[in-house]
Protein backbone atom coordinates (compact mmCIF):
# COMPACT_ATOMS: atom_id res chain seq x y z
CA UNK A 1 0.00 0.00 0.00
CA UNK A 2 2.72 2.44 0.99
CA UNK A 3 4.36 2.05 -2.18
CA UNK A 4 1.29 2.46 -4.32
CA UNK A 5 1.19 5.70 -2.71
CA UNK A 6 4.60 6.61 -3.15
CA UNK A 7 4.51 5.85 -6.97
CA UNK A 8 1.04 7.46 -7.52
CA UNK A 9 2.72 10.62 -6.17
CA UNK A 10 5.78 10.53 -8.36
CA UNK A 11 3.05 9.35 -11.36
CA UNK A 12 1.06 12.47 -10.73
CA UNK A 13 4.21 14.85 -10.82
CA UNK A 14 5.10 13.61 -13.93
CA UNK A 15 1.66 14.19 -15.21
CA UNK A 16 1.47 17.60 -14.19
CA UNK A 17 4.84 18.52 -15.74
CA UNK A 18 3.72 16.63 -19.12
CA UNK A 19 0.55 18.41 -19.38
CA UNK A 20 2.29 22.08 -18.47
CA UNK A 21 4.23 21.90 -21.54
CA UNK A 22 0.81 20.95 -23.63
CA UNK A 23 -1.44 23.89 -22.74
CA UNK A 24 -4.44 22.83 -24.81
CA UNK A 25 -4.35 19.18 -23.70
CA UNK A 26 -4.28 20.67 -20.11
CA UNK A 27 -7.54 22.61 -20.71
CA UNK A 28 -8.86 21.32 -23.92
CA UNK A 29 -11.48 18.51 -22.51
CA UNK A 30 -12.61 21.87 -20.26
CA UNK A 31 -13.52 23.82 -23.19
CA UNK A 32 -15.16 20.81 -24.69
CA UNK A 33 -17.29 19.79 -21.63
CA UNK A 34 -18.81 22.79 -20.09
CA UNK A 35 -20.01 23.95 -23.84
CA UNK A 36 -22.16 20.72 -24.01
CA UNK A 37 -23.18 21.02 -20.60
CA UNK A 38 -24.06 24.50 -21.18
CA UNK A 39 -25.43 23.99 -24.57
CA UNK A 40 -27.82 21.05 -22.58
CA UNK A 41 -29.23 23.77 -20.11
CA UNK A 42 -30.12 25.77 -22.93
CA UNK A 43 -31.98 23.46 -24.86
CA UNK A 44 -34.26 22.21 -20.88
CA UNK A 45 -35.02 26.11 -20.93
CA UNK A 46 -36.24 25.92 -23.80
CA UNK A 47 -38.56 22.74 -23.52
CA UNK A 48 -39.75 24.31 -20.25
CA UNK A 49 -40.70 27.37 -21.96
CA UNK A 50 -43.48 25.22 -23.02
CA UNK A 51 -44.43 22.69 -19.95
CA UNK A 52 -43.86 22.41 -16.70
CA UNK A 53 -42.07 19.10 -15.63
CA UNK A 54 -40.44 15.94 -16.86
CA UNK A 55 -41.67 12.89 -15.29
CA UNK A 56 -42.11 14.49 -12.03
CA UNK A 57 -39.20 17.06 -12.17
CA UNK A 58 -39.88 20.76 -12.47
CA UNK A 59 -36.78 23.10 -14.36
CA UNK A 60 -34.74 23.37 -10.69
CA UNK A 61 -34.30 19.53 -10.30
CA UNK A 62 -33.67 19.17 -14.02
CA UNK A 63 -30.59 22.08 -13.58
CA UNK A 64 -29.29 20.27 -10.73
CA UNK A 65 -29.40 17.53 -12.65
CA UNK A 66 -27.24 19.00 -15.35
CA UNK A 67 -24.87 20.42 -13.00
CA UNK A 68 -24.64 16.46 -11.15
CA UNK A 69 -23.84 14.65 -14.22
CA UNK A 70 -21.04 17.52 -15.38
CA UNK A 71 -19.64 17.00 -12.19
CA UNK A 72 -19.18 13.61 -12.04
CA UNK A 73 -17.90 13.99 -15.54
CA UNK A 74 -15.56 16.75 -14.44
CA UNK A 75 -14.30 14.12 -11.51
CA UNK A 76 -14.09 11.23 -14.12
CA UNK A 77 -12.26 13.19 -16.96
CA UNK A 78 -9.70 14.67 -13.98
CA UNK A 79 -8.86 11.44 -12.21
CA UNK A 80 -9.20 8.55 -14.43
CA UNK A 81 -11.30 8.46 -18.17
CA UNK A 82 -8.01 9.13 -19.60
CA UNK A 83 -5.77 6.49 -18.09
CA UNK A 84 -9.03 4.39 -18.70
CA UNK A 85 -9.47 4.96 -22.11
CA UNK A 86 -6.28 2.78 -22.57
CA UNK A 87 -7.27 -0.12 -21.78
CA UNK A 88 -7.74 -1.84 -25.05
CA UNK A 89 -4.65 -0.70 -26.14
CA UNK A 90 -2.10 -2.14 -23.93
CA UNK A 91 -4.50 -5.33 -24.19
CA UNK A 92 -3.80 -5.82 -27.79
CA UNK A 93 -0.32 -4.30 -27.92
CA UNK A 94 1.15 -6.69 -25.23
CA UNK A 95 1.88 -2.95 -22.99
CA UNK A 96 0.13 -4.27 -20.18
CA UNK A 97 3.23 -6.78 -19.58
CA UNK A 98 5.02 -3.85 -18.65
CA UNK A 99 2.69 -3.01 -16.13
CA UNK A 100 2.20 -6.59 -14.78
CA UNK A 101 5.99 -6.88 -14.27
CA UNK A 102 6.07 -3.88 -11.56
CA UNK A 103 5.28 -3.96 -7.95
CA UNK A 104 2.33 -1.77 -8.29
CA UNK A 105 -1.18 -2.91 -9.16
CA UNK A 106 -1.56 -2.58 -12.52
CA UNK A 107 -5.25 -0.76 -12.32
CA UNK A 108 -4.01 1.53 -9.71
CA UNK A 109 -1.51 2.79 -11.75
CA UNK A 110 -3.50 2.84 -15.02
CA UNK A 111 -6.14 4.45 -13.45
CA UNK A 112 -3.94 7.31 -12.56
CA UNK A 113 -1.63 8.19 -15.01
CA UNK A 114 -3.37 10.22 -16.82
CA UNK A 115 -4.98 12.52 -14.06
CA UNK A 116 -6.13 16.05 -15.85
CA UNK A 117 -5.90 18.47 -13.71
CA UNK A 118 -7.24 21.17 -16.48
CA UNK A 119 -11.09 20.04 -16.11
CA UNK A 120 -11.12 20.65 -11.90
CA UNK A 121 -12.83 24.00 -12.72
CA UNK A 122 -15.38 22.29 -14.66
CA UNK A 123 -16.61 21.52 -10.47
CA UNK A 124 -17.00 25.31 -9.31
CA UNK A 125 -18.68 25.17 -12.81
CA UNK A 126 -20.89 22.13 -12.17
CA UNK A 127 -21.01 24.07 -8.79
CA UNK A 128 -22.76 26.78 -10.30
CA UNK A 129 -25.17 25.16 -12.10
CA UNK A 130 -26.26 23.59 -9.35
CA UNK A 131 -26.89 26.82 -7.36
CA UNK A 132 -28.95 28.31 -9.72
CA UNK A 133 -31.29 24.78 -10.25
CA UNK A 134 -31.76 24.90 -6.54
CA UNK A 135 -32.36 29.21 -6.92
CA UNK A 136 -34.61 28.18 -9.69
CA UNK A 137 -36.37 24.99 -7.42
CA UNK A 138 -37.07 27.38 -4.35
CA UNK A 139 -35.54 24.18 -2.57
CA UNK A 140 -34.96 24.13 1.49
CA UNK A 141 -31.55 22.60 1.44
CA UNK A 142 -30.37 21.53 5.03
CA UNK A 143 -26.17 20.66 5.56
CA UNK A 144 -27.72 17.03 6.22
CA UNK A 145 -29.00 16.88 2.27
CA UNK A 146 -25.66 18.49 1.22
CA UNK A 147 -23.27 15.60 3.04
CA UNK A 148 -25.50 13.04 1.53
CA UNK A 149 -25.35 14.98 -2.01
CA UNK A 150 -20.91 14.98 -1.82
CA UNK A 151 -21.54 11.53 -0.55
CA UNK A 152 -23.54 10.42 -3.57
CA UNK A 153 -21.65 12.17 -5.74
CA UNK A 154 -18.81 10.12 -4.45
CA UNK A 155 -19.93 6.97 -4.66
CA UNK A 156 -21.86 7.55 -8.08
CA UNK A 157 -18.19 8.49 -9.56
CA UNK A 158 -17.22 4.99 -8.80
CA UNK A 159 -20.00 4.03 -10.28
CA UNK A 160 -18.85 5.88 -13.20
CA UNK A 161 -15.37 4.27 -13.17
CA UNK A 162 -16.87 0.91 -12.19
CA UNK A 163 -18.62 1.19 -15.82
CA UNK A 164 -16.27 2.00 -17.37
CA UNK A 165 -13.31 -0.36 -16.42
CA UNK A 166 -15.81 -2.91 -17.04
CA UNK A 167 -16.60 -2.32 -20.91
CA UNK A 168 -12.81 -1.81 -21.55
CA UNK A 169 -12.19 -4.45 -19.51
CA UNK A 170 -13.98 -7.17 -22.21
CA UNK A 171 -10.77 -6.15 -24.98
CA UNK A 172 -9.08 -9.32 -22.74
CA UNK A 173 -11.85 -11.70 -24.60
CA UNK A 174 -13.02 -9.92 -27.12
CA UNK A 175 -10.75 -8.88 -30.77
CA UNK A 176 -12.43 -5.34 -30.59
CA UNK A 177 -14.58 -3.42 -28.25
CA UNK A 178 -15.69 -0.69 -30.58
CA UNK A 179 -19.28 -2.16 -30.39
CA UNK A 180 -18.94 -2.28 -25.88
CA UNK A 181 -17.93 1.45 -26.40
CA UNK A 182 -20.30 2.23 -28.94
CA UNK A 183 -23.02 0.38 -25.91
CA UNK A 184 -21.28 3.09 -23.60
CA UNK A 185 -21.49 6.13 -25.44
CA UNK A 186 -24.91 5.69 -26.45
CA UNK A 187 -26.10 4.82 -22.67
CA UNK A 188 -24.36 7.90 -21.89
CA UNK A 189 -25.64 9.87 -24.16
CA UNK A 190 -29.18 9.10 -23.21
CA UNK A 191 -28.64 9.47 -19.58
CA UNK A 192 -27.14 12.98 -19.89
CA UNK A 193 -30.29 13.82 -21.12
CA UNK A 194 -33.20 12.03 -19.40
CA UNK A 195 -33.08 11.40 -16.17
CA UNK A 196 -33.78 8.01 -14.09
CA UNK A 197 -37.34 8.99 -12.77
CA UNK A 198 -38.44 9.11 -16.44
CA UNK A 199 -37.77 5.47 -17.32
CA UNK A 200 -40.19 2.63 -17.08
CA UNK A 201 -40.34 -0.59 -16.67
CA UNK A 202 -37.85 -2.45 -18.73
CA UNK A 203 -35.84 0.94 -19.29
CA UNK A 204 -35.52 1.05 -16.29
CA UNK A 205 -34.64 -1.89 -15.54
CA UNK A 206 -31.85 -1.82 -17.64
CA UNK A 207 -30.48 1.52 -16.73
CA UNK A 208 -31.07 0.90 -12.90
CA UNK A 209 -29.38 -2.34 -13.07
CA UNK A 210 -27.51 -3.65 -16.02
CA UNK A 211 -25.77 -0.53 -17.08
CA UNK A 212 -26.95 1.57 -14.30
CA UNK A 213 -26.20 4.70 -15.80
CA UNK A 214 -29.88 6.28 -15.20
CA UNK A 215 -28.27 6.32 -11.51
CA UNK A 216 -25.50 8.35 -11.80
CA UNK A 217 -26.76 11.93 -11.64
CA UNK A 218 -30.45 10.63 -10.67
CA UNK A 219 -29.56 10.03 -6.74
CA UNK A 220 -28.01 12.65 -5.86
CA UNK A 221 -29.69 14.95 -7.45
CA UNK A 222 -33.01 13.11 -5.53
CA UNK A 223 -30.97 13.27 -2.24
CA UNK A 224 -30.13 17.22 -2.54
CA UNK A 225 -33.92 18.13 -3.04
CA UNK A 226 -34.85 15.37 -0.16
CA UNK A 227 -37.13 13.47 -2.35
CA UNK A 228 -34.89 9.82 -2.29
CA UNK A 229 -36.70 7.50 0.16
CA UNK A 230 -34.68 5.26 2.39
CA UNK A 231 -35.45 2.17 -0.28
CA UNK A 232 -33.40 4.25 -2.50
CA UNK A 233 -30.68 5.21 -0.24
CA UNK A 234 -30.01 1.72 0.23
CA UNK A 235 -30.71 0.90 -3.84
CA UNK A 236 -27.74 3.58 -4.68
CA UNK A 237 -25.30 1.92 -1.94
CA UNK A 238 -25.98 -1.85 -2.68
CA UNK A 239 -25.81 -1.39 -6.93
CA UNK A 240 -22.27 0.62 -6.12
CA UNK A 241 -21.05 -2.31 -3.91
CA UNK A 242 -22.09 -4.56 -6.02
CA UNK A 243 -20.67 -3.41 -9.12
CA UNK A 244 -17.19 -2.58 -7.58
CA UNK A 245 -16.99 -6.47 -6.80
CA UNK A 246 -18.05 -7.07 -9.90
CA UNK A 247 -15.25 -4.73 -11.66
CA UNK A 248 -12.80 -6.11 -9.58
CA UNK A 249 -13.50 -10.26 -10.19
CA UNK A 250 -14.17 -9.01 -13.95
CA UNK A 251 -10.86 -7.60 -14.06
CA UNK A 252 -8.85 -10.68 -12.24
CA UNK A 253 -10.47 -12.91 -14.54
CA UNK A 254 -9.13 -10.86 -17.78
CA UNK A 255 -5.62 -10.39 -16.07
CA UNK A 256 -5.98 -14.43 -15.97
CA UNK A 257 -7.49 -14.58 -19.26
CA UNK A 258 -4.56 -11.99 -21.02
CA UNK A 259 -1.74 -13.89 -23.38
CA UNK A 260 1.13 -11.69 -23.06
CA UNK A 261 3.23 -10.73 -25.80
CA UNK A 262 6.41 -12.19 -24.15
CA UNK A 263 4.50 -15.83 -24.16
Amino acid sequence: MRNNYRFIKELLKLRMTHLMAFRLGFFGPLFVDTSLFLIQILVFQAIFSNVDKIGSWGQGEMIIFIGTFSMIDALNMTIYFFGLLTIPDKVRNGELDLYLTKPVNPLLRITFEKVNPGTLPQILFSAGIIAYGVSVGGFQIRMIHVVGYILFVLIMTLLFYDLEVMLRTTAFFIISTTGILKLEEAGLDLCMKIPGVVFQSGFKIFFYVVLPYGVIATLPTQVLTNSLSIQGIVFGVVIVVAFTALMLRFWKLGLRHYNSASS
